[in-house]
This record gives structure tokens, C-alpha cells and sequence, in this order.
């Protein structure tokens, strides 16, 4: 007999719609849509899927007790087995709906999977609710994505035991699990000092979160006499787009005058950025980018000026590689115009 399997998905892979359909309420519908039509061709007579739950990212992010109880209502009708959700890629706030997906399906002891980007903000959120397998950054990688998500399930459902992260290929889940060895620790522990010595390949036994540490500069002294200069995430740019800067994923920033603008008008000014509704950005770019504030202060003379260029790109699933290599290049600059401070908004 067949597993019965509840797959999750949002309103874009649902069909329901982009941006404009993100706070569509959970619906139920029979039978694979989607993504799922894939799962179901990877799975053959071994797995179902019973239903497919649509639900709009912002209405699931927004509601999660009531979308929770909803999913929890979809699994006992059809007395699913477990639940699968995406692949989200890099969409946020997919992934985080999906997260929550499986987390209120494993809350009842059922089976979850969900599948996204590695810098998914949903990744460090429920990895260790849930199996998360890494996929691609957008929906390019689904032919890969699909045929994990598929074997890993029926492995998970079978009973079978897994072995680590990296032998099964899903993304670490920080729990810990007691393991006997013959050797004692302080013995593991010099082996692997002497093979990292040598240069030969090992494999650590308990890995160590590494933070990102920024040692706070001092305290601008006399902001009456600063050159304060803005740098935003949150996709704020001249009318067109003129860099092209993603809405989401972005792989480049944009540098852009502010000589004579005292504010950002919405004829003039948009925001590219597609993970949050654009509808109050773009009648006022200024609540993103406070470039009407600054001159009034600049005016009033509790700032020495505002700097004449400002830099911009989308932080939306936007890699942290590509981010930390943007803030060196643009703190550079900053640097090398003799810029007292800045002022870094998001979204």
C-alpha cells in the first residue's frame, strides 16, 4: 500500500499567484499540484499524495496557529503518513512557511521533510524540527531537488536508519546524538590533531558555530560636523531599475546621486526589492531610504551633511557571500570620501 503523504506548497507553486495572492488563506485541494506532479512521477506506486495544501506566504508567516491547525486538520482526513514541504529555494518567507509546515505535522509524530536554499532564513529557524534538504537558490534546480526530496521521504517513512548529514545529503540539524567508539575521546582528539597536521582529511566530530563578530566603532563625537552617508537593503533605486538589481538573489548593488534631491519622490524613485509589499515603498521611497529626514537635519544643522551618493541593493535570499563582499567594497569607499558614519536600513 501506498504512503499517504500531505505536500505543502505556496501560493506561486499553487498557482494562485505571485506577490499580489502572498496573504491567500490556506486551501485544501486533492491530489498532487505543482511540484507535486514531480513527486508523484519520482515515488511511482510508492508514495501519494493524498492533498496539497496552498497557503499564501505572508497570510502563513502572519497566522502560523491558525495555519497550524489547519495543516493538523488536512492530516487526519486523509490519515496522511507525513508531510513534505516545497522546495522553497531562496524565498524567505516560503521557507519559513515550510518550517512551520512541518513542524506543526512532526508535532504529531509524523514524518517531515522540507527542501531549501542552504541561507534560507527558514533553515536555521526548524532545521531541527524537521529533515531539511539543500536545493539551488531558485526554482532552476527543482530537477535535482525533487528526486532527493522523494528518496529521502520514503527512506524516512520505511523506518530505515539514517546516517549523518553528510552520508544522507540532507543540511545538519544541530542535534546531538550519543555515539560509542572504541576509542576514548582524547584519543580521537590526537588522531585527528595529527591528521590535520599532516594535512590528511578528517572529519570533526562536533562542529563549531562560527558568528560573524563586528567590533563596534566609537561614538561619532560631534555629528554637527559628520558626513553621514546611506546604504540600504532594502532595494530602494532610481525609477527603471537602472542596474537591474534582483527582487530577489540580487548579484550586484547600485550607487546613486543624491546631489540636489531633499526627498525621494514616487515619480522619481522604487524600490526593486521583492520580498516585502512594494505598495508603501513605492509611494514613499523616503520610509525605506530617509533621505527627507537627513536634509532636514542636514538643514537644522545637527549633521554636517548627507553624503551625495547613497548604495542600494535587494537583501531578499540575497547570499551572505555576496553581502559581505558588497560592505568591504562600499565601506572602501565610505573609507576612502572620509565618511564619519552610516546609516544602514533594511526593509
Amino acid at each position: 500500500m501506498a504512503y499517504r503523504i500531505i505536500h505543502y506548497v505556496n501560493q506561486f507553486f499553487g498557482g494562485v499567484g505571485g506577490e499580489e495572492k502572498a496573504d491567500h488563506p490556506p486551501e485544501l485541494r486533492e491530489g498532487p499540484v505543482g511540484p507535486g506532479l514531480a513527486l508523484k512521477q519520482a515515488w511511482g506506486d510508492q508514495a501519494e499524495i493524498k492533498a496539497t495544501i496552498v497557503c499564501g506566504d505572508n497570510y502563513c508567516v502572519g497566522h502560523p496557529e491558525e495555519v497550524a491547525a489547519f495543516i493538523g486538520q488536512a492530516l487526519d482526513k486523509y490519515q496522511a503518513q507525513a508531510l513534505v514541504a516545497g522546495p522553497a529555494f531562496n524565498a524567505g518567507r516560503y521557507g519559513m512557511a515550510c518550517g512551520l509546515a512541518a513542524t506543526a505535522a512532526a508535532a504529531r509524530g509524523l514524518v517531515t521533510l522540507a527542501a531549501m536554499f542552504p541561507e534560507n532564513p527558514g533553515v536555521d529557524l526548524y532545521k531541527a524540527n524537521t529533515f531539511i534538504l539543500p536545493t539551488a537558490d531558485s526554482a532552476k534546480g527543482m530537477g535535482q531537488a525533487v528526486p532527493a526530496m522523494a528518496a529521502l521521504a520514503l527512506k524516512l517513512l520505511g523506518g530505515n536508519k539514517l546516517g549523518s548529514a553528510a552520508e544522507e545529503g540532507y543540511i545538519e540539524r544541530g542535534v546531538r546524538v550519543n555515539t560509542f567508539f572504541e576509542e576514548i575521546g582524547a584519543e580521537r582528539a590526537v588522531d585527528m590533531l595529527l591528521k590535520k597536521i599532516k594535512g590528511q582529511p578528517f572529519v570533526t566530530e562536533y562542529k563549531m558555530p562560527v558568528f560573524d563578530r563586528v567590533t563596534p566603532r566609537p561614538a561619532v563625537k560631534d555629528l554637527s560636523r559628520a558626513t553621514i552617508a546611506l546604504v540600504t537593503s532594502g532595494g530602494i533605486v532610481p525609477k527603471g531599475n537602472p542596474d537591474h538589481i534582483a527582487a530577489s538573489s540580487a548579484r550586484n548593488y547600485g550607487s546613486y546621486s543624491l546631489e540636489g534631491v531633499a526627498d525621494l519622490t514616487a515619480d522619481a524613485y522604487q524600490t526593486a526589492h521583492g520580498g516585502y509589499d512594494q505598495t508603501f515603498a513605492n509611494e514613499d521611497p523616503d520610509r525605506v531610504l530617509p533621505v527627507d529626514v537627513l536634509r532636514q537635519m542636514e538643514k537644522e544643522g545637527r549633521i554636517g551633511r548627507l553624503f551625495p551618493t547613497y548604495f542600494a541593493t535587494v537583501g531578499n535570499g540575497t547570499a551572505v557571500g555576496n553581502a559581505a563582499k558588497w560592505g568591504v567594497e562600499i565601506g572602501r569607499k565610505l573609507k576612502d570620501a572620509e565618511v564619519q558614519a552610516v546609516i544602514l536600513t533594511s526593509t
